[in-house]
């Protein structure tokens, strides 16, 4: 099995169909299309700032049916599913780094961390946040995907707001 190599690029959406160079990751795809996040994953609209504005004064939370869900894990239960999906190099630090799982949960953790997180670490490693998200996504767990990608908007909108602040620039 060939192992895929990422883009440098970020903030990209997938194109979820079946490989033809890379055996073994049908799976993966066939899960990803069923899968609740699948819009959010493959959909890359053009947002100009008066939507973002009329967004947050319009806001509701239903895209994702996923009203009740969990927040995260206990990390007892995230070290078990971590082990279970095949982590190698297992610590009590609630980071995790693709590099120590199969080629085909790097693809899925990879894509995830692409299209539907606000990374504030490197791109090779996550968070217990995430582990906690892409283990309820592989059991099928229902998770709180609104809350997290919605936290992750503020924290961007939050971020660049303060460097704004710093560094202001007309334009």
């Amino acid at each position: 099995m060939s192992t895929l190599k990422f883009a440098k690029a970020h903030n990209m959406v997938m194109f979820l169909e079946k490989p033809t160079e890379s055996e073994g990751f049908e799976q993966i795809i066939d899960f990803l299309n069923a899968s609740c996040i699948r819009y959010a994953l493959t959909v890359n609209p053009i947002v100009y700032v008066s939507s973002v504005d009329q967004f947050w004064m319009t806001a509701q939370v239903k895209k994702f049916n996923d009203e009740g869900g969990i927040d995260g894990l206990p990390n007892a239960t995230i070290f078990k599913e971590i082990t279970r999906m095949g982590y190698e190099r297992l610590t009590q630090k609630l980071s995790f780094y693709k590099a120590f799982f199969s080629p085909q949960w790097k693809f899925m953790i990879h894509t995830f961390l692409q299209c539907l997180s606000a990374k504030t670490t490197t791109w090779n490693e996550f968070s217990s946040t995430v582990a906690s998200a892409i283990i309820c996504l592989s059991t099928n767990q229902r998770y709180n995907y609104s809350k997290f990608i919605l936290e992750g908007m503020i924290r961007n909108l939050d971020l660049k707001a303060s460097k704004f602040l710093m560094y202001p620039r007309f334009i």
